[in-house]
């Protein structure tokens, strides 16, 4: 795509379907070591939207953490490292 003179660019319509962007929508260039990415802010979804967009970001980051059986309990110990070391007193 082209930027104008005014420095605009066209944001395909397959995009702005898929971001909920229209008329009025603001968004904002976020530059990154890749390029730039558009990214749609201030949105005022509806709850549904809203939680459907942030069950989609939770499925693509299932099964990305593998506590190889831990418990919450044992992955913060083995995070942070053994406390007996540490001075109480």
């Amino acid at each position: 795509m082209r930027v104008t003179t005014k420095g605009q660019v066209t944001i395909p319509k397959q995009i702005r379907d898929h971001l909920g962007i229209g008329p009025g929508s603001e968004v904002e260039f976020v530059a990154t070591d890749e390029g730039a990415r558009l990214v749609a802010v201030n949105q005022n979804l509806s709850e549904e939207e809203a939680f459907r967009k942030f069950r989609e970001v939770l499925d693509k980051m299932e099964g990305t953490l593998d506590l190889g059986g831990m418990t919450t309990d044992e992955y913060m110990e083995w995070l942070r490292g053994s406390r007996e070391d540490l001075d109480v007193g």
